[in-house]
């Protein structure tokens, strides 16, 4: 597939962002983009509300962002916040967000999870 002016605008927005965060944020970023795509590999980067995201079949997959203390996963909604109750025990949430915490590891697996199920709703919406 060929790379539209788009396309580069969005990876050199994705670039800065990512270089404008800290070394640990932004190692921490890169390890919840790598995880998204080992789900949805077929996504394509997306850039709004001045943050990263990616998205599926033309609709909004995940955003990502990084945060002083925190990172954060949207949309992550009630429904799949339910389902997952379990793994997101001492996690923060808030309405369509899941927070995770610099001092801690990336629970990968959750990420994983997470975007599994968010894919499963675009793709259940056709």
């Amino acid at each position: 597939m060929k790379n539209t002016s788009s396309d580069l605008q969005i990876a050199g927005q994705i670039r800065a962002y990512l270089a404008a965060q800290p070394p640990h944020a932004r190692a921490v970023l890169e390890q919840i983009r790598e995880a998204i795509r080992s789900v949805a590999p077929d996504a394509v980067d997306s850039f709004s509300y001045r943050i990263p995201g990616v998205k599926l079949e033309g609709k909004a997959l995940v955003w990502y962002a990084g945060f002083s203390q925190h990172t954060s996963l949207y949309p992550i909604g009630d429904a799949i916040r339910g389902r997952h109750a379990a793994q997101l025990e001492g996690l923060e949430t808030s309405k369509g967000t899941v927070r995770f915490p610099l001092d801690a590891p990336l629970p990968v697996t959750l990420v994983r999870s997470l975007v599994k199920a968010r894919v499963d709703e675009i793709r259940s919406r056709r």
